[in-house]
């Protein structure tokens, strides 16, 4: 299975994109789409959906896993991540790319088995399931890898228990 993992935001939309094979996680790329800040925002957003589109027309992901926000501060930058969000699920949609969403809690506990973990542990450990020699860069970017490893780990999950009911019914 391939899985587009997404980090959103509006200046910086990290990417990873792994294919998850027999409990195996194989990365196909990774990386950013940036937005300038000196465009109207909704040109970046336009931005951001077309090179999404683009994303997903040339790796043809068949899943994509995207991070739930949560804000407690700066609710002006969270009003402008959701609505970059926004057009994220916008394009997969068009695309027909089944979205599933994941809170950083859940991500840090499926990569490192604690749901505290703090970042640079997340990070090694994204490096340690593809067999990297080096932290993706941007960070952005092994954040979105992240997320597509959890997924993959929850979709493995399922599917296991769904083959396990097969086996008793």
């Amino acid at each position: 299975m391939r899985i587009l993992g997404i980090d959103p935001g509006y200046a910086t939309v990290g990417y990873g994109i792994v294919d998850y094979v027999k409990n195996r996680f194989h990365i196909v790329c990774c990386g950013a789409i940036t937005t300038s800040p000196d465009l109207p925002f909704p040109e970046r957003l336009h931005e951001i959906y077309q090179d999404m589109a683009a994303l997903i027309d040339r790796y043809q992901p068949q899943q994509l896993s995207v991070e739930k926000l949560f804000f407690n501060t700066n609710t002006t930058t969270a009003i402008d991540v959701a609505q970059a969000r926004g057009v994220i699920l916008l394009a997969a949609t068009v695309k027909q790319i089944p979205l599933f969403e994941y809170t950083p809690l859940q991500v840090k506990q499926s990569i490192t088995g604690y749901g505290r973990a703090e970042k640079r542990q997340v990070m090694e450990m994204v490096k340690s399931f593809l067999g990297l020699s080096a932290v993706p860069k941007p960070d952005d970017a092994a954040d979105a890898l992240a997320l597509a490893i959890c997924h993959g780990h929850c979709t493995g999950s399922l599917y296991g228990k769904l083959l396990s009911k097969e086996k008793t019914s």
